[in-house]
Protein backbone atom coordinates (compact mmCIF):
# COMPACT_ATOMS: atom_id res chain seq x y z
CA UNK A 1 0.00 0.00 0.00
CA UNK A 2 1.13 3.47 -1.05
CA UNK A 3 2.14 5.62 2.56
CA UNK A 4 -0.81 7.78 2.53
CA UNK A 5 0.86 10.92 2.49
CA UNK A 6 0.98 10.13 -1.45
CA UNK A 7 -2.30 9.00 -1.55
CA UNK A 8 -5.13 10.85 -3.18
CA UNK A 9 -8.13 11.58 -1.34
CA UNK A 10 -9.78 9.86 -3.75
CA UNK A 11 -7.60 6.57 -2.51
CA UNK A 12 -7.22 7.21 0.81
CA UNK A 13 -11.61 7.14 0.83
CA UNK A 14 -11.02 3.91 -0.90
CA UNK A 15 -8.53 2.44 1.35
CA UNK A 16 -9.60 3.72 4.88
CA UNK A 17 -13.35 2.02 3.69
CA UNK A 18 -11.56 -1.16 2.47
CA UNK A 19 -10.44 -1.33 5.75
CA UNK A 20 -13.58 -0.71 7.63
CA UNK A 21 -15.49 -2.97 5.28
CA UNK A 22 -12.86 -5.62 6.44
CA UNK A 23 -14.71 -5.28 10.24
CA UNK A 24 -18.46 -4.96 9.45
CA UNK A 25 -19.97 -7.85 9.62
CA UNK A 26 -23.05 -6.45 9.80
CA UNK A 27 -23.29 -4.49 6.53
CA UNK A 28 -21.55 -7.56 4.69
CA UNK A 29 -23.93 -10.34 6.42
CA UNK A 30 -27.15 -8.51 4.89
CA UNK A 31 -25.30 -8.54 1.34
CA UNK A 32 -24.54 -4.91 1.08
CA UNK A 33 -22.43 -3.72 -1.54
CA UNK A 34 -20.59 -0.45 -2.45
CA UNK A 35 -21.73 0.96 -5.63
CA UNK A 36 -19.91 4.29 -4.94
CA UNK A 37 -16.83 5.48 -2.77
CA UNK A 38 -15.52 9.51 -2.63
CA UNK A 39 -14.24 11.50 -0.38
CA UNK A 40 -17.75 12.62 1.56
CA UNK A 41 -19.56 10.46 -0.27
CA UNK A 42 -20.41 6.60 -0.45
CA UNK A 43 -23.75 4.41 -2.02
CA UNK A 44 -24.36 1.14 -0.79
CA UNK A 45 -27.05 -1.53 -1.96
CA UNK A 46 -28.95 -4.69 -0.90
CA UNK A 47 -31.83 -6.67 -2.54
CA UNK A 48 -34.16 -7.01 0.20
CA UNK A 49 -35.25 -10.56 1.20
CA UNK A 50 -38.19 -12.14 2.57
CA UNK A 51 -36.41 -12.32 5.93
CA UNK A 52 -36.59 -8.59 6.25
CA UNK A 53 -39.85 -8.45 5.51
CA UNK A 54 -42.42 -6.61 8.21
CA UNK A 55 -45.72 -7.76 9.28
CA UNK A 56 -47.21 -5.71 6.31
CA UNK A 57 -45.23 -7.58 3.92
CA UNK A 58 -43.02 -4.98 3.27
CA UNK A 59 -39.17 -3.94 4.01
CA UNK A 60 -39.13 -3.54 7.63
CA UNK A 61 -37.41 0.21 8.69
CA UNK A 62 -34.68 -1.19 10.46
CA UNK A 63 -33.27 -2.38 7.29
CA UNK A 64 -33.76 0.48 5.48
CA UNK A 65 -32.15 2.52 8.18
CA UNK A 66 -29.10 0.08 8.69
CA UNK A 67 -28.70 0.57 4.78
CA UNK A 68 -28.63 4.45 5.17
CA UNK A 69 -26.42 4.16 8.15
CA UNK A 70 -23.77 1.95 6.62
CA UNK A 71 -23.92 4.22 3.73
CA UNK A 72 -23.60 7.14 6.13
CA UNK A 73 -20.40 5.47 8.03
CA UNK A 74 -18.45 4.52 4.93
CA UNK A 75 -19.27 8.67 3.77
CA UNK A 76 -18.03 10.15 6.34
CA UNK A 77 -14.91 7.78 7.56
CA UNK A 78 -13.46 8.23 4.14
CA UNK A 79 -10.53 10.67 6.03
CA UNK A 80 -8.86 7.93 7.78
CA UNK A 81 -10.27 9.20 10.99
CA UNK A 82 -12.36 7.07 13.31
CA UNK A 83 -15.31 8.35 13.06
CA UNK A 84 -18.74 7.33 14.70
CA UNK A 85 -22.91 8.26 14.18
CA UNK A 86 -24.07 10.78 16.72
CA UNK A 87 -27.38 11.03 15.81
CA UNK A 88 -29.23 9.66 13.15
CA UNK A 89 -33.20 10.42 11.76
CA UNK A 90 -35.34 8.78 9.20
CA UNK A 91 -38.19 9.47 7.47
CA UNK A 92 -39.95 6.69 5.41
CA UNK A 93 -41.68 7.94 2.31
CA UNK A 94 -42.63 4.83 0.15
CA UNK A 95 -42.39 1.12 1.21
CA UNK A 96 -39.63 -1.08 0.03
CA UNK A 97 -40.83 -4.29 -1.22
CA UNK A 98 -39.45 -8.28 -1.50
CA UNK A 99 -37.02 -7.97 -4.38
CA UNK A 100 -36.45 -4.64 -4.68
CA UNK A 101 -32.69 -3.16 -4.79
CA UNK A 102 -32.87 -0.44 -2.40
CA UNK A 103 -30.00 2.02 -2.91
CA UNK A 104 -28.62 4.51 -0.49
CA UNK A 105 -26.55 7.49 -1.70
CA UNK A 106 -24.99 9.39 1.46
CA UNK A 107 -23.04 12.84 0.47
CA UNK A 108 -21.88 15.21 2.81
CA UNK A 109 -23.50 18.63 3.73
CA UNK A 110 -20.93 20.04 6.13
CA UNK A 111 -17.91 19.21 7.74
CA UNK A 112 -16.35 21.87 10.97
CA UNK A 113 -13.61 20.35 13.26
CA UNK A 114 -14.86 17.11 14.70
CA UNK A 115 -18.50 17.34 13.63
CA UNK A 116 -20.26 16.10 10.59
CA UNK A 117 -23.88 16.34 8.51
CA UNK A 118 -24.46 13.80 6.09
CA UNK A 119 -27.76 13.98 4.08
CA UNK A 120 -28.85 9.78 2.65
CA UNK A 121 -31.45 9.15 0.30
CA UNK A 122 -32.98 5.82 0.02
CA UNK A 123 -34.26 4.87 -3.52
CA UNK A 124 -35.11 1.58 -5.16
CA UNK A 125 -34.25 0.35 -8.78
CA UNK A 126 -37.04 2.24 -10.28
CA UNK A 127 -35.89 5.74 -8.76
CA UNK A 128 -38.69 5.87 -5.96
CA UNK A 129 -37.89 7.59 -3.03
CA UNK A 130 -37.76 5.31 -0.09
CA UNK A 131 -36.42 7.22 2.75
CA UNK A 132 -34.49 10.15 3.88
CA UNK A 133 -32.14 9.72 6.23
CA UNK A 134 -29.83 12.56 8.60
CA UNK A 135 -26.90 11.43 10.21
CA UNK A 136 -24.34 13.81 12.74
CA UNK A 137 -21.09 12.48 12.88
CA UNK A 138 -18.23 13.18 15.55
CA UNK A 139 -14.74 11.70 14.83
CA UNK A 140 -12.99 10.20 17.92
CA UNK A 141 -9.35 8.62 18.73
CA UNK A 142 -7.32 6.78 16.12
CA UNK A 143 -7.58 5.90 12.29
CA UNK A 144 -7.62 2.88 10.05
CA UNK A 145 -5.10 3.26 8.37
CA UNK A 146 -1.34 3.59 9.68
CA UNK A 147 -0.87 7.30 10.26
CA UNK A 148 3.14 7.64 8.07
CA UNK A 149 6.19 8.83 10.14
Amino acid sequence: MKPITEMTPQELAEASAKALWNDDSASQRLGMVMDHLAPGEATLSMIVTPEMSNGHGTCHGGYIFMLADSAFAFACNGYNQRTVGQHAAITYLSPGRVGDRLIAACREVSLQGRSGVYDVCVTNQDGVQIAEFRGLSRTVKGTHLPVDG
